[in-house]
């Protein structure tokens, strides 16, 4: 638990239960002008056979009582968080869970171990009924003494319990608690210190006595220093020693009492009373004499020797074991000298007339360098569990909040069945002439009539034009035997007054890389045949002419759209008048990837591109084609899925974030399904998310950053680091320094959540449409199950360390009936560019 902050007010109610009583209370935090806690409370017998019987019954005892108390209060109308103290060992890897490891102090509760105490407490309140309360924090004793003195010392970071048991906790470094996510700032850690010398590091130290005493107890072997200091043991080890000494004759003229045999007659507030200033001998001979002991003056005072000699060794080995935790805590901070308060509590160092001066005294022995405050917890670990509670309650609204945020980026199966049919719907749509005009998915078909056979053979140039870098290639393909394809290769960079100026810059800049490359390969005055990747939706109604329809990916370059890309490219270099080119092909980046890796793997059907942009294409029947003429064989149909949605079919899983994002881009209204599912916006996506919440309040201490109003700041690339399972919080926050937003560990964690949830459906929206295709392919060919692959590109598959998993498992639950295979395309599309041009060419 990390520390509360002092502003926290409300009322809250606290179970505190850890003994053969319990306590409910009712804590009020106020703040009119001054701080104030208010508290009223109920104490409760828990009778022995529940100590000892089934948890269930143990815990409906306690709900009832909570009930009762409740309805004596009048406190029970409006629904309240209510924190609960358990002090026994427990495993918590969140503040409303907690797994019990071992019972200590008798309890014996069966059915308990290894269970979620909280959970168990919120079954019985349910059973119970008529209480109406949400458990939302689960403390143990010791944190909470140490957060009830915090609320008035913000110095106390250690809290130590002394009483029936004993155990510690104090404020650790995040970045040393390797069980907890995160690496800035502190959190309490509850040390369970009473287990200390269980592996045997106290065998030095354990006397006879002790052994005898863990050997009777319920959990022998267990919790050995707690039964050295614990107020529940102390006296029982008083007992022993005497009757080892009566039986010597030592004492008591060696008489022993049925009472002096008897297990727990001789307990530990008889020890207090014993050591008391002036009345020590007085209580002695009275005590003794109750055990039906005729002590002498010496008796009396070899008794009371005894007791100092059994409190004072526990004393010491608690100030030793908080001398360890205090040094930890100075060399954590790496200070010389360190100022702190330890909160304490506990009826052996409440009670004790001199335990509490011998610890203060022995611990600043130990640790010269640190300077110790003991405070006493006055309202025990109750008010604290309440400054707990209220934190657990603001951080449960503040998760309310966030949850809610990102649910509505969240994909039920059945959300993703019906993009998986609409998807189907559209590919139709796309592919009858009645309905191709309005059909978001406009299935464009490539006039690549086959995949690679393995024949294909030659020298050819490839152009990939698809982003922000443009690639000129020289791919050289060996048929036979000995089939390889060797490619040389150079990338030139397209600037943004070139990608939205005019067309004839744009295509006179494509001619002068090529030109520098035809130079730098010395092949100016060779005329090779050419295939274009041109990765923008393009209607062809041949293998070399392609009609650009919209652009894409930021590129915005001025009487392009309507007008034939092949012919552009044509007159381009007719302007430079430098070389000739034979241009075969114009080829869509998806076909190019799915060519490239039909050339290895056969079964390779579908190409799909998962980067900068978003699309797929596939191997379509010639006969349901209705845009071209034949019905014989197949051809690749480019879908340019991107824009599915443009209808209005795919509303009601857009979210805010996503018109946001649509409304700045350039080409609002457009590429709807592109928008939520490629490497362009995603981060465009996390950032409108961070804005939201930040404005809320929920991030960055609510501070929005200039660098956070920039549009594009956030790009998809920080999306692949953050989400990467090697990355530490720390190194999170690093990335978002370097953005400009100063970050706590809270806010690096709410961050990779939102970069989690928006690759998360980019993937599933990217499966689902997936499915759609390789169900549609299956049923052409009238299979009952289909082995096929996809041939995959594009940087958000290749390096976000999900996205790929995330897809596949989406495609596998969404179309059973189809075994799919992905294989990355490791040389692009331009090799597929090269292999499209050859099969066109008809080469052998």
């Amino acid at each position: 638990m990390r520390c509360p902050h002092n502003f926290e007010k409300g009322e809250f109610l606290a179970l505190d239960l850890g003994g053969s009583k319990f306590k409910v209370l009712q804590v009020k935090v106020s703040e009119n002008g001054k701080r104030r806690v208010e508290m009223e409370s109920e104490t409760y017998p828990i009778p022995e056979e529940l100590l000892n019987g089934r948890g269930t019954e143990m815990f409906d005892h306690v709900a009832e009582s909570l009930k009762d108390f409740l309805q004596k209060k009048h406190i029970n109308q409006k629904r309240k968080a209510l924190g609960f103290t358990f002090s026994f060992p427990c495993g918590q890897s969140k503040i409303d869970e907690g797994v019990l490891l071992s019972w200590s102090k008798n309890y014996k509760a069966r059915g308990v171990l290894g269970t979620n105490v909280v959970q168990s407490l919120r079954q019985a309140i349910d059973r119970v009924g008529g209480t109406n309360v949400d458990v939302l924090a689960l403390v143990n004793d010791t944190v909470g003494t140490m957060m009830t003195c915090g609320y008035d010392d913000q110095r106390c970071e250690v809290g130590v319990i002394i009483g029936t048991g004993t155990n510690a906790c104090y404020m650790e470094e995040l970045r040393h608690i390797d069980l907890v996510e995160g690496d800035e700032g502190r959190m309490c850690i509850n040390t369970e210190w009473g287990a200390f010398g269980d592996d045997g590091a106290l065998d030095d130290f354990i006397t006879h006595f002790d052994r005898e005493i863990d050997a009777a107890s319920t959990n022998p072997g267990k919790q050995l220093f707690e039964k050295m200091v614990s107020g529940m043991y102390m006296g029982e080890l008083v007992r022993l020693i005497l009757l080892k000494m009566a039986k010597k004759g030592l004492l008591f003229d060696g008489r022993v009492s049925n009472a002096l045999r008897t297990k727990g007659k001789f307990q530990t507030k008889h020890i207090t009373l014993i050591e008391q200033y002036k009345d020590g001998l007085k209580n002695t001979r009275e005590i003794l004499t109750e055990l039906g002991l005729s002590p002498s003056a010496d008796d009396c005072l070899a008794v009371q020797h005894v007791s100092t000699i059994v409190s004072f060794r526990s004393a010491n080995l608690c100030a030793a074991a908080l001398a360890a935790i205090l040094t930890r805590i100075r060399e954590n901070r790496k200070l010389k000298s360190l100022r702190i308060t330890v909160g304490v509590d506990g009826t052996v160092y409440r009670t004790h007339p001199q335990y509490p001066k011998r610890l203060h005294k022995v611990v600043r022995r130990l640790v010269p360098e640190c300077h110790v405050r003991f405070v006493l917890s006055e309202s025990g670990s109750s008010k604290g569990a309440a400054m707990v509670t209220a934190v657990a309650q603001r951080l449960a609204a503040q998760r309310r909040e966030i949850n809610d945020t990102l649910a509505l980026l969240s994909l039920s199966p059945e959300n993703l069945q019906q993009v998986r049919d609409k998807m189907r719907v559209e590919l139709e749509r796309g592919l009858r002439k009645d309905s191709h005009r309005t059909a978001s998915v406009k299935m464009l078909p490539s006039f690549v009539y086959r995949t690679p056979d393995g024949t294909e053979r030659g020298k050819y140039l490839a152009l990939d034009l698809g982003g922000t870098n443009f690639r000129v290639l020289v791919v050289k393909i060996r048929s036979g035997i000995r089939k390889s394809v060797r490619m040389y290769n150079k990338i030139y960079a397209i600037p943004l007054e070139i990608m939205q100026g005019t067309g004839e810059e744009l295509f006179d800049h494509i001619v002068q890389c090529i030109s520098d490359f035809l130079d730098y390969m010395g092949m100016k005055n060779t005329r090779l045949p050419l295939g274009f990747t041109f990765s923008f939706p393009c209607r062809q109604t041949g293998i070399d002419k392609g009609s650009l329809v919209s652009w894409t990916k930021g590129f915005k370059a001025t009487d392009c759209e309507g007008n034939d890309v092949v012919e552009m490219l044509r007159e381009a270099i007719k302007r430079r008048n430098e070389f000739d080119l034979d241009i075969v092909a114009v080829v869509n980046d998806t076909v190019g990837t799915m060519m490239t890796c039909a050339y290895e793997d056969p079964k390779c059907e579908i190409g799909l591109i998962a980067g900068t942009g978003s699309n797929v294409c596939y191997m379509e029947e010639m006969r349901n084609i209705e845009m071209v003429e034949g019905d014989e064989g197949q051809m690749c149909v480019n879908t340019e899925w991107g824009g599915f949605g443009e209808n209005d079919c795919i509303e009601d899983i857009r979210t805010r974030f996503d018109r946001e994002v649509d409304e700045g881009s350039l080409n609002n209204g457009k590429q709807r399904f592109e928008k939520m599912t490629s490497g362009m916006y995603l981060g465009e996506i996390v950032r409108q998310i961070l804005i939201d919440l930040t404005r809320r309040g929920l991030l960055f201490r609510g501070h929005i950053t200039e660098p956070l109003k920039t549009r594009g700041i956030f790009e998809t690339k920080f999306l692949s680091q953050i989400e990467s399972d090697r990355l530490a919080l720390l190194q999170v926050r690093s990335i978002l320094q370097q953005l400009g937003l100063d970050s706590t560990c809270d806010d690096s964690i709410i961050v990779k959540e939102v970069c989690g949830t928006v690759s998360h459906r980019a993937a599933q929206l990217c499966g689902a449409g997936m499915a759609a295709i390789v169900d549609k392919i299956r049923e052409n060919r009238g299979l009952n199950q289909i082995n096929i692959t996809v041939g995959v590109d594009g940087t958000l598959y290749k390096l976000h360390p999900h996205f790929s998993r995330i897809l596949k498992d989406t495609v596998k639950a969404l179309a059973p009936q189809c075994d799919v295979e992905f294989v990355l395309s490791e040389d692009g599309s331009g090799k597929g560019a090269a292999l499209i041009t050859a099969v066109a060419r008809g080469e052998t």
